[in-house]
C-alpha cells in the first residue's frame, strides 16, 4: 500500500510531496526527496520531523498515519548548527554584573491595590511625625523656658547697680509679650501642619 507524504517547508522552497510505500523508512525519505527535487541542499543542514515530538530514522511510515490512512504530513527544517561554546560563561558574567547593579530603591513601585511605595512611606512618617508632636512641643516649651529662666538669673545678678549697667546692653523683658509671641508662632506652626494635610 502506498502512501502520499506532504512535507511543509519554508521559504523558498513549495511544499512538496512524495508517493511511497508504507514500509518505507524516515531515514529513507531525504533520498528520495533529492531523487525528486535535486535543487535541496545536502542532508546535514536539513532535518525531518513531525509537527510535534520527535522522529527516530528506523520508524516507518505506516505507523504515522493519522486521521487519513493514506496521507502523512511531516515538515522539512533547518538544521540549528552549533557555535563554538562558551555561552555559559558569558551568561555568567552578565549574571555577576546584573547582580551588582541591584537596588534597594522600590519607591516608584505600585502594591496591589495601585498605589506607589513612595506614596505609603511618607504617610507613614508623616504619622509618626504627628504622633510625637506633643512631645516636640513640650521639649520646646521646656527649652523656651528654661531660657527665660536663665535669662531673668542674668538680669537679676546684673540689676544690683544701675551704674554698672549704662555701659552694657539693656535687654527687654516683658513676659507678658513673650507669652503672646510664643502662642503667635504655635499658631501658625499648627495652621501651616493643617494646611499641609489638606494638599496630600
Amino acid at each position: 500500500m502506498s502512501t502520499s507524504v506532504l512535507f511543509s517547508t519554508f521559504p523558498p522552497f513549495p511544499t512538496l510531496s512524495l508517493l511511497v510505500p508504507s514500509e518505507t523508512h524516515i531515514g529513507d525519505l531525504y533520498g528520495l526527496l533529492c531523487d525528486r527535487y535535486p535543487h535541496l541542499p545536502t542532508e546535514e543542514y536539513l532535518s525531518i520531523s513531525p509537527h510535534s515530538g520527535s522522529l527516530t530514522p528506523d520508524t516507518l511510515i505506516s505507523e504515522l498515519h493519522g486521521a487519513s490512512p493514506g496521507l502523512v504530513t511531516l515538515r522539512l527544517v533547518p538544521r540549528l548548527l552549533g557555535g563554538k561554546g562558551g555561552f555559559g560563561s558569558q551568561l555568567r558574567a552578565a549574571g555577576g554584573r546584573m547582580s551588582s547593579q541591584k537596588t534597594n530603591n522600590n519607591d516608584s513601585c505600585r502594591d496591589l491595590s495601585g498605589r506607589r511605595l513612595n506614596t505609603l512611606k511618607t504617610a507613614k512618617r508623616l504619622v509618626e511625625y504627628m504622633e510625637h508632636e506633643s512631645d516636640r512641643k513640650k521639649a520646646a516649651a521646656d527649652a523656651k523656658k528654661a531660657k527665660l529662666e536663665n535669662l531673668e538669673r542674668k538680669i537679676a545678678a546684673a540689676s544690683v547697680d544701675p551704674e554698672t549697667l549704662a555701659g552694657k546692653k539693656h535687654r527687654f523683658d516683658d513676659t507678658e509679650y513673650l507669652e503672646e509671641s510664643r502662642e503667635l508662632v504655635d499658631n501658625v506652626r499648627s495652621a501651616v501642619s493643617t494646611g499641609k494635610f489638606l494638599f496630600l
